[in-house]
C-alpha cells in the first residue's frame, strides 16, 4: 500500500513542479522535456532488442507512443487552463471508462452517473466554463484509457520494460519537431529545464518503479481503489504549491468522482 500511495504522490508532485516552470516554457515545453528524459532512462534500464521487435510489436509501441503523448499533452494543458485538481479529477473518467466496459454490471451504471453528477458539479457548465481546459482534461483521459489498454497489451507480447521503453522512444521522437518548434520561438532558461527534468523523475519514473513494486503486493483491485486518490493529491498539491483552492461544489465533485472509481475497483475485487 505505501508503495502505490508514494505512486500518486509522487505524481501529483511531478505535476505540480510541471506547472510551476508553465510562464517560462509553457505546458508543450514540459511534456517535450518530460518525454525525452522519460525515454533516455527506460532504455539504458530496460535495453531493448531492437531487432528481434515484430511489425505488429512495434505497431503496439507506436500506438502506445501516441497515447503517452496525448496523456501527457492533455493532462499539462488541462492543469495549464483549469488547475490540477480539475484536470486530474476529469481524467480519471479514462480508468473508470475502462473499468465499467470491461466489467459491465448493474452498479457500474450507478458509478457511471455518480461520476457524470461529479464532471458537471466540477465544470459548472455557463458562459465563463473554461471548456478548452474540459477538452485537454478529455483528451487526457482518452490517452490514459488508451495507455491502460496498450500496455496491458504490450507488456504481454515484450519482457520487463521493454515495452514502455519503445513506446518512451516512439513519443519522444514524435515530439521532437513540437520541442525545435516551441523552444527555437520560445528559448527556455536553463532552470526551467531543469525543473521539467525533475518533473519526468517525479510524474513518470519514480511512479512506474512504485507501481510495479505495489503491484507485487497487492491485487489490481486494492492497487485501483489507491489510485483513485491521485485527485484527492492533486487537489492538496495544487492548493499547497500553485495556491489553487477549490470551492466546495467543486469538492463534492471531486468525491463523487473519487467515489465512483473506488466503488468500481472494490467491487471488482471482492468479484
Amino acid at each position: 500500500m505505501l508503495f502505490a500511495v508514494s505512486s500518486s504522490v509522487s505524481n501529483q508532485v511531478g505535476a505540480g513542479m510541471g506547472a510551476l516552470v508553465f510562464p517560462a516554457i509553457g505546458p508543450l515545453g514540459v511534456v517535450a522535456v518530460r518525454q525525452f528524459v522519460t525515454a533516455i532512462v527506460f532504455v539504458c534500464l530496460a535495453r531493448p532488442k531492437w531487432r528481434q521487435l515484430t511489425r505488429r510489436d512495434w505497431a503496439y509501441a507506436g500506438a502506445l507512443g501516441v497515447a503517452l503523448g496525448a496523456m501527457s499533452a492533455g493532462t499539462y494543458g488541462a492543469i495549464n487552463q483549469i488547475g490540477l485538481g480539475l484536470a486530474v479529477t476529469i481524467e480519471f473518467l479514462g480508468p473508470l471508462g475502462v473499468a465499467i466496459a470491461m466489467l459491465r454490471r448493474r452498479i457500474d451504471l450507478f458509478a457511471i452517473v455518480a461520476a457524470l453528477v461529479g464532471v458537471v458539479l466540477l465544470v459548472q457548465p455557463g458562459p465563463t466554463s473554461n471548456y478548452l481546459g474540459v477538452a485537454y482534461a478529455g483528451i487526457g483521459a482518452l490517452g490514459w484509457a488508451s495507455y491502460i489498454l496498450l500496455n496491458r497489451t504490450l507488456g504481454a507480447r515484450l519482457n520487463g520494460l521493454e515495452g514502455p521503453a519503445v513506446a518512451s522512444v516512439v513519443s519522444a521522437v514524435l515530439w521532437i519537431p513540437v520541442a525545435v518548434f516551441w523552444f527555437t520561438a520560445h528559448p527556455p532558461p536553463l532552470w526551467a529545464i531543469g525543473v521539467a527534468m525533475v518533473c519526468a523523475i517525479f510524474s513518470s519514473l519514480l511512479p512506474f518503479a512504485s507501481d510495479l513494486a505495489a503491484l507485487r503486493r497487492v491485487s489490481a483491485g486494492i492497487f485501483g481503489i489507491l489510485t483513485s486518490l491521485n485527485p484527492v493529491w492533486a487537489a492538496l498539491i495544487g492548493w499547497l504549491v500553485l495556491g489553487q483552492l477549490l470551492e466546495p461544489l467543486e469538492w463534492t465533485g471531486l468525491a463523487l468522482v473519487v467515489g465512483s472509481n473506488a466503488l468500481v475497483m472494490a467491487t471488482s475485487s471482492r468479484r
